[in-house]
């Protein structure tokens, strides 16, 4: 079998714009905590280094991550690699108060400030696509994006997206300026997206970047053949609490299953799952350890049928899993409730 690395990672567009990245992107969240414990700046610079030289060139990150340190550690790991052979994302709009209360800002002000503190932390001229990373909901979408638009005329970002955005918003904002990409959960048990979500955006042309694709860690095995690790976000999140788990470790079994089927991991199944839902869906997956890195990498050789990939997605019946995709506390941030108002009207919220 060959070596992880020798994989050919494909090239495709993002949107209809002109961005183009590879196929598999690479999340740089956990490098700065949230999963587990955040790595040294020179391991967190290196993962991102070795994946580029394996064929990845879209890199993930947010000024809420760290918070803010995440952008910093990427800039580090920006300054030893080809700028113009790099599709960069960050994102804007959520942010920590004090007590750690999360405070989502939409406003055209903080838009500019934040966008301009970002490339300060980045180091870098420009973004090659900035998401507003939760939505304001006492905020016209319109107000939002304008702001963004003369971000992009000014030659400060190239593209613009949304995460977490409702189809309303997602019509209204794409009225503005065209979106590029709409990031997302996604993932064998987190498929809500499908009905209404997925659909609207192949009618307008933008891509899907989904995060968490292998649902939080859970198809690679966390919390399933093995202890979670301490202080880990996953430790109050639903799906992850001792009765819930228990039940949902069918699934992994399921997976691990098939994955022997298909001669790979059920980590491989699971992200190359994803992968297969469609040209325009580029998922971008994180980890602290390289040899992780070599595995997701691996999910693209992995080939699937259209009858396989009905025979996966039947092994994880989202109805049966237990439990909720998303923190309670975090509930109201989702795609479900983010509706803006109407522009010159009252928010109801």
């Amino acid at each position: 079998m060959a070596k992880e690395q020798e994989v050919q990672i494909p090239r495709v567009k993002l949107g209809t714009q002109g961005l183009e990245v590879s196929k598999l992107g690479f999340g740089c969240m956990g490098l700065t905590g949230i999963y587990n414990d955040p790595v040294s700046d020179e391991v967190g610079v290196s993962i991102i280094t070795d994946a580029f030289g394996k064929g990845i060139t879209f890199f993930d990150t947010s000024d809420f991550y760290g918070p803010k340190t995440n952008e910093i550690l990427v800039g580090k790991a920006l300054k030893k690699l080809p700028r113009e052979k790099v599709q960069l994302a960050t994102k804007f709009g959520a942010m920590l108060s004090e007590g750690y209360t999360v405070v989502i800002k939409g406003t055209p002000e903080y838009v500019r400030s934040s966008c301009e503190a970002s490339l300060k932390r980045l180091e870098v001229d420009y973004i090659d696509l900035y998401y507003v990373h939760r939505i304001d909901t006492s905020v016209p979408i319109e107000e939002t994006m304008e702001e963004l638009k003369k971000l992009v005329e000014e030659g400060k970002v190239k593209y613009i997206g949304l995460s977490e955005a409702s189809p309303d918003t997602i019509r209204r904002a794409h009225a503005v300026h065209p979106l590029t990409a709409l990031q997302i959960e996604w993932s064998l048990w987190t498929r809500d997206i499908e009905q209404d979500i997925v659909p609207l955006c192949r009618e307008l042309g933008i891509s899907i970047v989904p995060y968490s694709p292998l649902g939080r860690g859970f198809f690679g095995g966390k919390g399933v053949t093995g202890t979670m690790p301490e202080k880990s976000f996953l430790e109050r999140h639903p799906r992850f609490q001792p009765e819930n788990l228990e039940k949902n470790k069918i699934f992994y079994t399921r997976i691990e299953k098939l994955a022997n089927k298909h001669g790979c991991t059920p980590i491989q199944l699971a992200l190359a799952w994803v992968l297969h839902q469609g040209d325009d869906v580029v998922p971008i997956p994180g980890t602290t350890k390289i040899k992780n890195l070599d595995i997701n990498i691996g999910s693209l050789r992995v080939k699937l049928t259209e009858d396989d990939v009905r025979e996966i997605s039947d092994a994880v019946p989202i109805d049966e899993v237990a439990g909720g995709s998303i923190h309670e506390g975090y509930a109201r941030y989702s795609w479900r409730y983010a509706d803006t108002p109407p522009r010159g009207g009252k928010s109801s919220a």
